[in-house]
């Protein structure tokens, strides 16, 4: 099974040019069963990321374009009368998917970015009275403008908590551009992806994962952190939820270094995309500062 997560990686890196970093650690994040938030601007493979990503791992992906106009019920479905039962019919919407892109996410304001709250953290949705299960390997990818553009809103501190890790794509380097532009058709690529994994094989990876050990002395890390968090006025404190997130991204990321146990330098490493978008607050959103913030929070341990 390792191999086939391994040839996951590959195949998307081959596409994605010079991505080797975002591509993993995306992926380990669909390991821990968490949900990813990538920002940065238009036109740099963040949409075609998780194209070859749903279609290397089995899982259907259902697109959502966020815009200024969209309504809950787009999102989530709604009740139609049918006449010939005379009866109301509940038709999902997008949201009951697999693999859920929500495309620009911050073009919506925070009443219909809210329509993915309880989808995120309980993998269900209640429609008037009535729960509908999600699958078990549901995961929402995300994608976001940088704050300063125009027509975005701030993602509310609730909707920031329910991303396991938020990263951006950047720019990639000559020799990988080059590679791109002599090489740019997408969506050829796409129909020579072949599907690697199963929903079910994520089931079992993921199963797998949470075995992998974490020594009590970095559990007593994970705790100190959040706790500096909440003991410093200018942070946003860190949730339980985040503390959880830690552990579960610490595990995957062990198991795609082919090892059994967590080290400090699994936590270290994936700090800052756990926890940066989570300290500052939404008005000041700038993921370099984000990470800053983290690592001075690292700093002071």
């Amino acid at each position: 099974m390792f191999d086939k997560v391994q040839e996951v990686i590959t195949q998307s890196e081959n596409v994605l040019k010079g991505k080797k970093e975002q591509v993993k650690l995306v992926v380990s994040n669909i390991l821990a069963n968490g949900h990813t938030l990538l920002e940065d601007v238009p036109g740099v493979g963040k949409t075609t990321l998780v194209k070859y990503l749903s279609k290397s791992c089995g899982l259907k992906v259902s697109r959502i374009q966020f815009t200024n106009d969209l309504l809950p019920a787009d999102i989530i479905g709604s009740s139609i009368f049918n006449k010939a039962t005379n009866s109301f019919d509940f038709h999902q919407g997008p949201l009951f998917g697999e693999l859920v892109l929500a495309d620009e996410l911050n073009r919506a304001p925070p009443k219909t970015q809210s329509s993915l709250l309880q989808a995120m953290e309980e993998r269900s949705i209640t429609v008037e009275g009535k729960t509908y299960p999600l699958p078990p390997y549901f995961t929402v990818i995300a994608t976001q403008n940088p704050h300063a553009q125009i027509g975005t809103y701030d993602l509310p501190e609730s909707q920031l908590d329910r991303f396991s890790i938020k990263l951006k794509m950047g720019y990639a380097d000559k020799n990988s551009t080059l590679a791109f532009l002599k090489d740019s058709d997408t969506e050829i690529h796409l129909e020579q992806t072949k599907k690697i994994l199963e929903g079910s094989d994520l089931l079992t990876l993921q199963k797998q994962i949470k075995q992998i050990h974490i020594e009590d002395s970095i559990f007593d890390t994970i705790y100190t952190l959040l706790e500096l968090s909440r003991t410093q006025s200018d942070l946003i404190p860190l949730s339980n939820r985040c503390g959880i997130d830690m552990v579960n991204l610490s595990k995957a990321w062990a198991y795609l270094e082919q090892r059994d146990y967590v080290i400090p330098d699994d936590l270290f490493y994936l700090f800052p995309y756990i926890a940066g978008h989570r300290l500052v607050h939404p008005e000041n959103s700038d993921i370099e500062f984000e990470h800053n913030t983290a690592l001075q929070l690292i700093h002071s341990l």
